[in-house]
């Protein structure tokens, strides 16, 4: 895959957020999502379930890069949700055209602010 068709796949991913519309998104089956206060979650319907449940949270995206080395996609974006905004890097693994796994790292703008 071209570095644009992987970045494609990734914000096919990140517009979930904006449209709430889950059905663009390509995780393969066996997909993997893992944050830092969360336990890690297996399987496609699993994921999909969870982004279900958060999606009505998530006030929108601002997207600030992406950098491709791979099959690998590190995304940098801000997260505007109804408690704040999260500031948000995912590693997310691409293999034959779909989201393989997601490595999310975040924190709370109140964090950064020292307010927690």
């Amino acid at each position: 895959m071209s570095r644009e068709e992987k970045v494609s796949v990734v914000e096919a991913y990140l517009d979930c957020f904006a449209t709430k519309d889950l059905s663009k998104v390509s995780f393969a089956e066996d997909v993997t999502f893992e944050g830092p206060r969360m336990p890690k979650l297996v399987g496609r319907a699993t994921v999909l379930g969870f982004l279900a449940h958060i999606l009505p949270m998530v006030r929108g995206i601002q997207l600030k890069q992406h950098i491709v080395e791979g099959d690998y996609v590190a995304t940098v974006f801000d997260m505007e949700t109804v408690n704040g905004v999260d500031h948000v890097f995912d590693r997310i693994h691409i293999v034959d055209g779909q989201i393989k796994s997601i490595d999310a790292f975040y924190y709370s703008e109140q964090t950064a602010e020292g307010q927690i």
